[in-house]
């Protein structure tokens, strides 16, 4: 297996490129190529000086991606190395950032659901809304709880400088290739940006109606987190105003809401019987049970940013609210047939406050200078999980969190950066006295549901982070680095399935992660190329473990080891040519029992090749290759599959976009997802046991639209 991972890695790292580097434009030089990162350091800076993986996804890689699907998974995962494969669905349960679950944001603003990770946090604004996609890799202390994994944050537009109005509509359809009928969906799209004196506006919209997803084989995909007749609509809205020259306010609005319209009913079948899982319309005379499903939040964010609070001393203050309704299917593993209750239908609740104080202060002495980052972290987070009947299956989580944080970055001549922070967490968990629900999987197959006296968790934790990275040659520029991030995520999943009736005897204490890295950069001439290795352990990761007398999964708390690289590089053939192209290869286990962990954290490996061409003036084709290998880990029990351990084959997919320009300000555009109609479970599809999860992936789909420009 090591020979075929470093035969394939061989083969890549020659034509390949790191993600941000990625453009969409006549080949760039290292020089040229637009390296701002925000999120590993919370200031804006070079990412030349990060000591770190960082992947920028641009906005042109956006648009390019947007032609073949409006999903952020399937974008995310094309072009950051180091992020699991897509899971094909709404959901992103087990599309892990090497091993562990990132934290993700927009702008800033957390859109994940830590105390009871739902796995919908990817997919929470319209990708037409987003200006650029900052992804940091490896646990990290800056912004605190929920970032195990690292930070995927959202940037979204800004308002063009010019002047001048600008702004664009695209109206496309989406349908399958395979069999169309009652495939074919519609999408529009539009915004408009503009300045007025001191006054700065964004405002976009977008509304898309899915037909149903078909397989390769033209069946309707299954509808667990499935996207078949889903609604989704998004709307946002930017306000700027300068107050002077150092002194601005800005205020942020985005809802975005997924429903799923349909009459559809599943024909479960299960990894283990090796029978799909597809949809069928539900017979005549009856209905779909429960609600539609989807995601559903809102997001408020006032900035205040002053650039010269005190000499060379910089003021940013974040003020936000989010509210989140993330309904989830319905399903017979919540049935109580006792009380009257077939199944059952969850949704997560979360409402958020937050306050970010941060200060930034820039000292030079001779050839070297110094940058201070330093301030408070606020947030109060409000989160449960009830039944859409009525039950509550996760009561009521109160968090209050205050973090004070110094981050430190030295530059010596230009070429030698070290990095140190220190961040302090203060977190209070507040649970009332609850009961655990009776579930039963079968008629004599229930958990025992119990009384639970609740009380305040307290947890403190203090973290580090230590950095280095040499820019002395472009041929070699080396970096090391150790980060902590302290992590008390899924506090939920843990009430739920309580064996004991009082919450002090549950195992809820914080888990601190370790995070090593080392890599370095090469430009060799126009070659760019990236390589980095890791390795996180933590004394408490969490799994899941199958009770069969009570039908339920409850969770295991242990120690955990997750190892790993990732092989990246860029190059440019022509000023009309460029191809990148990635490896990522990630391990880990219970370190207490010398098992391996299943596909809920660790993903098989993944490598992208991404092409993009420019045969002529207003014309662009861009290819984009996928292989996701085989991970084949565990045994069977008792005859078969249990949990997140199926056996994962390999499959490859190809996508093809193209565009033209046929008249002044307008452009057509093609995308094409599984050109090759490719019939294959997706990873996720392969490694989840649990009956419903084993949907096939999507066959070939055509998106057509048309794009005016203003």
């Amino acid at each position: 297996m090591l020979k075929t991972r470093l035969s394939l890695l061989a083969l890549l790292i020659t034509p390949h490129a790191f993600a941000q580097a990625a453009q969409n434009t006549p080949a760039i030089s290292t020089d040229t190529m637009e390296r701002i990162v925000v999120t590993g350091s919370r200031i804006v800076e070079s990412i030349e000086e990060v000591p770190a993986t960082i992947t920028i996804i641009n906005r042109q890689q956006i648009a390019e991606q947007l032609k073949i699907s409006p999903e952020l998974q399937t974008l995310l995962a094309a072009l950051v190395p180091g992020l699991a494969p897509s899971t094909g669905s709404s959901s992103n349960s087990g599309q892990t950032l090497r091993g562990r679950s990132p934290l993700v944001m927009i702008d800033g603003v957390p859109q994940s659901t830590p105390l009871r990770n739902g796995a919908l946090g990817m997919r929470t604004l319209d990708p037409s809304t987003i200006e650029r996609i900052e992804v940091i890799k490896g646990a990290t202390s800056i912004y605190g709880n929920g970032a195990a994994g690292g930070i995927i944050n959202y940037i979204t537009k800004q308002a063009n400088n010019s002047g001048k109005v600008s702004g664009h509509v695209s109206v496309s359809s989406r349908f399958s290739a395979v069999k169309l009928q009652d495939s074919v969906g519609q999408r529009v799209e539009g915004s408009i940006n503009g300045n007025l004196d001191k006054f700065s506006y964004v405002l976009n919209a977008s509304y898309e109606e899915n037909g149903v997803q078909r397989d390769a084989e033209g069946d309707i995909q299954g509808l667990i987190y499935g996207l078949s007749e889903a609604n989704v609509a998004n709307y946002f809205a930017k306000f700027g105003y300068q107050l002077d020259t150092e002194k601005s306010l800005q205020l942020t609005y985005n809802h975005y809401r997924s429903e799923q319209q349909s009459n559809l009913i599943d024909v479960i079948g299960s990894v283990n019987s090796g029978e799909k899982t597809y949809a069928i319309e539900a017979p005549v005379g009856t209905e779909k049970p429960g609600v539609a499903q989807g995601p559903n939040n809102d997001n408020l964010m006032f900035k205040y940013t002053d650039e010269a609070l005190f000499d060379n001393t910089q003021l940013v203050i974040d003020a936000y609210s989010q509210q989140i309704n993330n309904i989830f299917f319905f399903s017979s593993a919540l049935a109580n047939p006792s009380e009257g209750y077939s199944g059952g239908q969850s949704l997560i609740k979360s409402d958020k406050k937050g306050l970010r104080v941060t200060l930034n202060s820039q000292l030079e002495w001779h050839n070297l200078e110094g940058t201070f980052i330093y301030g408070l972290d606020a947030l109060n987070d409000k989160t449960s999980q009830p039944l859409v009947d009525g039950r509550v299956w996760v009561p009521e989580m109160d968090m209050a969190n205050l973090a004070g944080f110094l981050q430190t970055k030295w530059l010596y001549n230009d070429d030698l950066i070290i990095k140190a922070g220190i961040r302090h967490e203060d977190i209070e968990l507040g649970v009332d006295d609850y009961s655990t629900l009776k579930l039963c999987r079968t008629a004599n197959t229930c958990s025992v549901p119990l009384d639970v006296r609740g009380d305040t968790l307290k947890y403190r934790a203090t973290t580090y982070n230590f950095g280095v990275r040499y820019n002395l040659m472009p041929s070699f520029q080396p970096f090391a680095n150790y980060s902590q991030g302290a992590d008390i995520s899924d506090i939920g999943r843990l009430l739920r399935t309580a064996t004991v009736t009082d919450i002090s005897l549950i195992a809820t204490q914080a888990s601190i992660i370790d995070n090593y890295e080392i890599g370095f950069v090469s430009n060799i001439g126009a070659l760019r190329m990236e390589f980095s290795a890791y390795r996180s352990t933590s004394e408490l990761g969490t799994t899941n473990k199958y009770d069969a007398n009570t039908g339920v999964y409850l969770p295991v708390r242990a120690p955990q080891e997750i190892y790993g690289y990732e092989a990246l590089a860029h190059y440019p053939f022509s000023p009309e040519l460029n191809v990148t192209a990635s490896y990522a290869w990630v391990e880990g286990k219970d370190t207490s029992k010398d098992v391996y962990l299943g596909a809920k954290q660790i993903s098989a490996p993944k490598a992208t090749v991404n092409l993009n061409w420019q045969p002529l003036a207003g014309a662009n084709v861009a290819v984009s290759y996928l292989y996701v290998g085989s991970r084949k880990k565990f045994a069977t029990v008792e005859g078969d599959y249990v949990g997140d351990q199926g056996p994962i084959d390999s499959y490859q997919l190809l996508n093809l976009s193209a565009s033209f320009d046929f008249q002044q300000n307008w452009s057509g555009f093609i995308g094409v997802e599984n050109l090759l109609n490719q019939d294959y479970y997706p990873a996720k599809s392969q490694a989840y046991t649990y009956n419903g999860y084993n949907v096939k992936g999507l066959g070939t789909s055509v998106n057509l639209g048309i794009n005016y420009q203003f």
